[in-house]
């Protein structure tokens, strides 16, 4: 089963006020190897909004018989149009599942890119616990009104995605 928890999509930089729940959403049998994400700006459709990321990755197996942290190559993108992957590796297990937070900063400007960081925690292969950075920027100064999430293959067993913002 793969399992998603709350994804956090608000500016914690804000000048004031709390977060407040936007939206919530609870996946059960919909859309798993890899998570992804993906926008559309103000206007647009298709979830193909060009972005530019950075991600890395810290591996420690169950048995404690080595762990790492990597550069993930093949993850990143340069101006891509992709589904950018934020966790990957999350198979059929019943135990296998992530839960994490993705930050989108000041979506509804239309003055700057839209800078993001993600990070997420996932138990993988029935043997090793992961842990995903990513972050980057969306190349686009228009309002971000529209953020898809999914997995690679199959589906999101069990989930719920959450949607905050910032009371100013």
């Amino acid at each position: 089963m793969s399992t998603y928890n709350a994804i956090r999509y608000n500016n914690p930089y804000a000048n004031a006020g709390g977060l407040v729940l936007l939206s919530t959403q609870t996946a059960s049998g919909s859309s798993s190897i890899n998570f992804t994400f993906q926008v559309n700006a103000s206007g647009q459709t298709g979830f193909n909004e060009t972005m530019t990321t950075t991600a890395f990755r810290a591996t420690h197996f169950e048995s404690g018989a080595s762990a790492s942290l990597d550069y993930k190559t093949n993850i990143d993108q340069a101006q891509g149009t992709s589904y950018q992957v934020i966790a990957e590796q999350i198979n059929t297990g019943n135990d296998e599942s992530c839960s994490g937070t993705l930050h989108l900063f000041n979506p509804s400007s239309t003055t700057y890119v839209k800078h993001f960081i993600t990070n997420l925690s996932a138990y993988v292969d029935s043997t090793t616990s992961h842990n995903y950075f990513t972050a980057g920027y969306i190349n686009s100064t228009s309002a971000i009104t529209e953020i898809d999430f999914k997995m690679s293959t199959g589906n999101i067993d069990d989930g719920t995605i959450q949607m905050f913002g910032v009371v100013s």
